[in-house]
């Protein structure tokens, strides 16, 4: 069995890790998934949270939303909608994303499809949120 596991993170606009790391977890659809090195192959969809890894034995964290999860021979591909670090993060725009979108939410009057699509769009104003703030 390895004692690293690579771990790949894309998004549509770029690469934003390939490097091996020791342990990752994963805000996968059904809760969260812990994975080490020697795991059974699955696929599993994304869903927005905060995406743990450890390297060297220090942890670091990225904000994913959307996409897709493969394990597969001591490799972890996250195929993501979004995925940030905490210091990209602006926070005045996700706190100014969080404030719209929980004013939009509580007089509701749209479609069941456009409140699930807020409702995803303000867990990801606070997951940014909570990650920006992990950092200072």
């Amino acid at each position: 069995m390895a004692d690293k596991i690579q771990l790949e993170i894309v998004t549509p606009e770029r690469r934003l890790l390939d490097e091996p790391v020791d342990m990752v977890t994963v805000p996968g659809l059904n809760g969260e998934l812990g994975i080490l090195p020697g795991h059974t192959p699955l696929i599993s969809q994304l869903k927005t949270g905060v995406l743990t890894y450890v390297q060297d034995g220090k942890n670091s964290q990225l904000h994913v939303s959307g996409g897709f999860i493969e394990v597969r021979d001591d490799r972890v591909s996250v195929l993501a909608v979004i995925a940030e670090r905490p210091e990209e993060i602006d926070v005045a725009s996700a706190r100014a994303s969080r404030e719209k979108l929980e004013k939009q939410l509580s007089g509701w009057s749209g479609s069941e499809e456009d409140l699930e699509i807020a409702r995803t769009e303000l867990a990801r104003s606070e997951v940014r949120l909570q990650l920006a703030s992990s950092r200072s």
